[in-house]
């Protein structure tokens, strides 16, 4: 009974020197643990004489109460002192000026193909899509390109399977979408979208995007060269610049007929020539010609009856040359820094 009333003196003692919640924890390891002071006395009860068993049990029932309710009042007091405390070192003054809120920003090709969507649809085309991974009939079947044409030599394609690869240009949406209305319909659509060839270098990347352009109408509608020419000009001079001139070079694809290379006059020189032009005063921007009539054929429409153009510019191109931009890896390695040049305000 001696040693249980040294413990409570020993209990009250300790209580008053612990501050923390880690010197409370670690008295309740000395005290309640496996090997604690209380659970050691404790177990000397089996040494005692059966008449002093009850009276040496309920002081160490006694001790532990003891011990619990300074264990609980002191863990309240400390937890409450340590909310305190870390509100007060948190607190913020709401009076001082706040630190400017850093901003995301749109990607420049994000830019560009918003104002591109933007003019289309005011000229009354449709925003269309389609899967990246194609079938070799969409890709290039359907496109006037069968199986052993040497013009599939012109892109190392990327194949999944024997007949699946990763489409190497929008056109193939083209066929798609001509199937899908049956040759009944006219048809005045872009298609933007991801692309993939194997190249790499400041001017080419193995994936790139390309915004194709189709329409169809009756022959009695009289689509043109002159229409498509138009549009280009349009196309061109609002994304580029208003003061730029189109030059047609008779070219080379077997989904168009007429087919052309268009170029417009450097926005950088003005045509006078210059680095980025190679000193020439004209860059290349547009493919485009007359829909070839087995395109037509192929995919539903009747040649003797509908006609129209297709056009297929490289968005990456064009939101370089819109921007400035010299390499067009820097559009994919997603550089906070460089996408910071482009962000703007509403209304700016």
């Amino acid at each position: 009974m001696e040693r249980i009333e040294e413990l409570k003196e020993k209990i009250n003692y300790d209580f008053e020197t612990v501050i923390h919640l880690e010197e409370l924890n670690e008295l309740k390891v000395k005290y309640l643990g496996k090997k604690g002071l209380i659970s050691e006395l404790n177990t000397t009860i089996k040494d005692l004489p059966k008449e002093e068993k009850k009276n040496f049990g309920q002081a160490m029932n006694e001790v532990k109460v003891l011990f619990q309710e300074k264990y609980l009042s002191l863990k309240a007091k400390l937890e409450e002192e340590k909310i305190k405390e870390k509100l007060e070192s948190e607190r913020i003054d709401i009076t001082l000026p706040s630190t400017k809120v850093r901003r995301g920003s749109k990607h420049p090709m994000s830019l560009a193909i918003e104002e591109i969507e933007d003019l289309f649809v005011s000229m009354g085309y449709d925003v269309v899509s389609g899967p990246e991974l194609e079938s070799d009939e969409y890709c290039f079947e359907r496109l006037n390109l069968p199986k052993g044409h040497p013009a599939r030599d012109m892109q190392d394609s990327f194949y999944i399977t024997k007949d699946y690869l990763l489409r190497t240009q929008t056109s193939s949406v083209q066929a798609r979408y001509m199937m899908e209305k049956q040759g009944k319909e006219p048809i005045r659509i872009i298609v933007p979208g991801k692309t993939y060839r194997r190249e790499d270098d400041a001017t080419h990347a193995p994936q790139f995007s390309q915004i194709e352009g189709l329409v169809i109408d009756k022959k009695e509608n009289h689509v043109s060269l002159a229409d498509l020419k138009g549009t280009l000009e349009v196309f061109a001079r609002h994304m580029l610049g208003s003061n730029l001139d189109l030059r047609f070079r008779p070219s080379y694809f077997p989904f168009t007929e007429p087919s052309y290379e268009v170029d417009v006059t450097c926005f950088k020189c003005h045509g006078k020539g210059c680095n980025l032009c190679k000193q020439t005063g004209w860059i290349e921007v547009f493919a485009a010609g007359m829909v070839h009539p087995n395109v037509l054929r192929m995919n539903g429409y009747d040649p003797e009856v509908w006609g129209g153009f297709a056009f297929g510019p490289g968005w990456d191109r064009i939101t370089m040359f819109r921007y400035g931009i010299p390499d067009i890896r820097l559009m994919y390695q997603n550089d906070i820094r460089f996408l910071q040049e482009f962000d703007r305000k509403d209304g700016e």
